[in-house]
């Protein structure tokens, strides 16, 4: 891969937009968009990107861009994509940027219905935890634990109840022709992957990483740090799916403290230590299933 920071293309395509300060959504579209050059058209549906980047006069791209409905950025990209090749257009990437609600949730059934199809489209979840554009309400895509404004921490019950929807594997149960995870406290990863992808002819998705600091409850200079804890600490993880094959693209020699991840966020404050252990043996045990099945090890 020729890309990394030096390489980086100089120009702004996601610039001039409204989202909140440090906000790790912003950072992984704007990166994407550096990478797959202004040749780029991008779909949006509903969503704290859409949120910030559509709002008139202030149109925040420089690239081509749309917006599409909740349910629908998948099959808009997929017509996006048909529309511009029936034209005798080639030289173009398509790409959604989608957020978890948006992708895990009501966008799953039109992404699933693209990758069966293998359309020619990039598919990028920025994956902040929650519904934070509509007040922080929880997604499947929320942590074991986590605070919401619909999965609050009383007496009784702490937090979110669910595991977080294992959104990766899922989508390479398709077969698709190419996934994979980042962070963007890694993104030299995230850079190479999105331009891997992009040289792939068929469905790609790439899940990244975005915190959020007002529903995580962190400073707005922390969203770097944050992010690159999460996968220091096992509860995330680099990885890609190609040719019927999963590897790591880190290997973790050893983990750092879930705990010193968990207790820097407002989100987990109110978690007992019993909760932090039952976090860990949850990552211990998705960890010896990844030892079993990936490559990389």
């Amino acid at each position: 891969m020729s890309v990394n920071v030096r390489s980086l293309n100089e120009d702004e395509y996601f610039y001039g937009h409204k989202a909140c300060a440090g906000c790790g959504c912003s950072l992984a579209v704007r990166i994407a968009l550096k990478v797959l050059g202004e040749r780029t058209v991008a779909v949006l549906p509903a969503g704290c990107m859409s949120a910030v980047g559509f709002i008139f006069p202030q149109l925040c791209f420089g690239n081509n861009a749309l917006k599409s409905t909740f349910a629908g950025a998948a099959s808009m990209l997929t017509g996006v994509q048909a529309g511009l090749r029936a034209q005798g257009i080639t030289d173009f990437q398509a790409v959604a940027f989608a957020g978890d609600g948006g992708t895990a949730d009501i966008g799953l059934q039109a992404l699933s219905g693209a990758i069966d199809r293998d359309d020619d489209l990039l598919y990028i979840c920025y994956d902040n935890e929650a519904y934070m554009n509509t007040g922080i309400q929880k997604s499947s895509l929320t942590p074991f634990g986590a605070r919401t404004t619909t999965t609050p921490a009383g007496k009784n019950v702490h937090g979110n109840v669910r595991p977080k929807k294992n959104l990766f594997e899922i989508v390479a149960a398709h077969g698709i022709a190419y996934a994979a995870t980042a962070s963007v406290g890694y993104l030299d990863d995230y850079m190479h992957k999105v331009e891997k992808a992009s040289q792939v002819r068929g469905a790609k998705f790439i899940h990244v990483i975005t915190p959020c600091p007002t529903g995580w409850g962190i400073a707005s200079d922390e969203t770097v740090e944050i992010a690159r804890e999460v996968v220091d600490c096992g509860l995330w993880y680099l990885a890609e799916y190609a040719d019927g094959e999963f590897t790591l693209t880190q290997r973790p020699k050893a983990f750092s403290a879930c705990a010193d991840y968990l207790r820097k966020q407002g989100r987990f404050q109110h978690l007992t230590d019993e909760d932090v252990a039952l976090i860990e043996r949850s990552r211990d045990a998705k960890w010896a299933a990844i030892r079993k099945s990936y490559q990389g090890l």
